[in-house]
Order: C-alpha cells, then sequence, then structure tokens
C-alpha cells in the first residue's frame, strides 16, 4: 500500500515537472508558404542565377567614375593587378617553369601542325602567340593555353574532306578562317558566361570522348612511324587499319620504322620516376627531335625517305 502511495507521488511529481519544462520552452513558429511570384520574376531571377551567378559588376557598385575606370582596366588586363606585387623569386620559379614547357611544347606543338596537315611553324605559332596574351589578358595560374591534339586532328579531317592539303595556299586560307570563327564563337560563350553548360556533360561522356580521341590520335601517328606516303584520309579504325596493312610489303619504310622505335622507347624510359632526374622527361621530347634530326641530316637518311 505504501509502495503504491510512493508511485503515485513520483507519477504526480514528473507530470508536473513536465508541465512546467513544457512551459518554459520557447515558442516554435510555423513556416508559411512563400507568395507566389509572377512568371516574369521567377524568370528574371532565374537568369540571373545562371548567367551573373557571381556578379562580376558588384565591386563597381558604389564606386567614382575614376575608380570604375580603374576596376575595368584591370578586369580587362588583370596583369596590372598581379604584377604590383611581382617579384624576383616568383620570375626565377617563373623561368624554370616556362623554359621546362618549352621544352616539351615545341616539338608536341609540331605534331599537332601535323595532325592538322599544316607547316610546323604554325604550330610554334599556335603555342606561342595564345599563351602571351593571356598573360596579360588572364587571370589563372593553372590553365593551359594553346593547342590541342583533338582539335588539330578535327580540324585537319574537316579540311583535307574539302580541299586538297597539297594545295598549302587554299588550305592555309581555310584553316584560318575555321580558327577566326572558333575563337569568335569562343568568345560569345565567354561573354554571355555560357561555361555551366559544362556541367550538363555527365562523366561517362566525357571519359568516352577522351579514350576515342586518345585511340584515333594514336591511329593517325602509324603513318608517320612506318613511314607511309599514301594514307587514308578518314579516322575510323577499319580505315586506318585497312590503310596500314594495304601496304605492307611496299609502303612501309624500315629506315624510318627503327628510328621511330628507338626514340620512343627512349621517351618511354625517360619517363621513369626519379625525383633526383625529374628535369629528364621534361626535355626527353625536344632531345628526341634535336638528336633524331640531326640523325637523319648526318646519314642522308631523308633520301631514303625518311622525312625530318
Amino acid at each position: 500500500m505504501t509502495s503504491n502511495r510512493v508511485t503515485n507521488t513520483e507519477d504526480i511529481t514528473s507530470a508536473a515537472s513536465s508541465r512546467r519544462h513544457a512551459e518554459n520552452l520557447p515558442y516554435v513558429h510555423k513556416v508559411g508558404v512563400p507568395p507566389k511570384q509572377s512568371l516574369l520574376k521567377e524568370i528574371t531571377y532565374t537568369l540571373k542565377e545562371t548567367f551573373l551567378h557571381d556578379d562580376p559588376l558588384r565591386p563597381f557598385k558604389d564606386q567614382t567614375r575614376t575608380r570604375k575606370l580603374k576596376l575595368g582596366i584591370q578586369a580587362i588586363f588583370p596583369i596590372l593587378d598581379w604584377g604590383r606585387h611581382y617579384n624576383l623569386s616568383k620570375f626565377k620559379g617563373d623561368l624554370i617553369a616556362g623554359l621546362t614547357i618549352a621544352s616539351l611544347c615545341i616539338p608536341q606543338d609540331i605534331g599537332y601542325s601535323n595532325l592538322a596537315n599544316l607547316d610546323p611553324q604554325f604550330g610554334l605559332y599556335s603555342s606561342f602567340v595564345p599563351p602571351l596574351i593571356y598573360a596579360f589578358m588572364g587571370s589563372s595560374r593553372d590553365i593551359a593555353i594553346g593547342p590541342v591534339a583533338v582539335v588539330s586532328l578535327l580540324l585537319g579531317s574537316m579540311l583535307q574532306d574539302e580541299i586538297d592539303p597539297k594545295n598549302k595556299i587554299e588550305y592555309q586560307r581555310l584553316a584560318f578562317t575555321a580558327t577566326f570563327f572558333a575563337g569568335v564563337t569562343q568568345f560569345v560563350l565567354g561573354f554571355f558566361r555560357l561555361g555551366f553548360l559544362i556541367d550538363f556533360l555527365s562523366h561517362a561522356a566525357i571519359v568516352g570522348f577522351m579514350a576515342g580521341a586518345s585511340i584515333t590520335i594514336s591511329l593517325q601517328q602509324l603513318k608517320g612511324l612506318l613511314g607511309i606516303k599514301k594514307f587514308t584520309k578518314k579516322t575510323d579504325i577499319v580505315s586506318v587499319m585497312r590503310s596500314v596493312f594495304s601496304v605492307v610489303h611496299h609502303g612501309w619504310n624500315w629506315q624510318t620504322i627503327v628510328i621511330g622505335v628507338i626514340f620512343l622507347a627512349f621517351l618511354l624510359l625517360a619517363k621513369a620516376k626519379n625525383k633526383k632526374l625529374f628535369w629528364i622527361p621534361a626535355i626527353a621530347p625536344l632531345v628526341s627531335v634535336i638528336i633524331s634530326t640531326f640523325f637523319v641530316y648526318i646519314t642522308r637518311a631523308d633520301k631514303k625517305g625518311v622525312k625530318i
């Protein structure tokens, strides 16, 4: 009987404390549905978030006319902003990086010009001029500016369907026209801030494109590696392999194959990881071009079908 009274007393005390605790809790406000806006306001808000999510004009607000002019010039030429903090120690690092990248880009861009069926000097021009302009008008320290293999191959395959690459004047004129309109298109995409469109490409699509491009580019290198003079203009695997094996007995140049395999093996061995010899993989392509060109010249191998 006593135990029942104790239990009832504890229950009453617990209930009373619960009521007091509930009374001390803060009042919870209910969140209502936001008012429905007009269609025009929703479209305006969506476009602003899509194209101007970072609001590039924000620094210009509440500024004097002189300050706005200064900010505008710095926006077009960022070098005027970060150039004030540039010093000798940064120049030393940039000089080493520039020499390292140049040793890699020179042979690489010569190969890109070959993919586009253009003379080697055009590949060198396209690797020198764009980074020089970007140094004054760009702000990223990590972006790579210059020609790429996929675009070079696409340009070459597109133009050779319209005109014979042997007609250099007309071929170069079409190449200049195509690159001009490509630049105009990129300018329009950048002006309207349409870079967000890349977010709609799936990872699988990008990986598949890169894999297909690498295979296509590798197959196109068989022409130079095997010394084949008459090569197909098509880029699909079946056409390329048919063009390669149809001239296996009389179209392959064994001197070209030997030289190509030797320097290809040299490039692969140069990639062996060694922290103390990190500079070897960087200069290996340029060294290969210089030595192979000198070797072909002194042995007169160019008279036997080996192209310099």
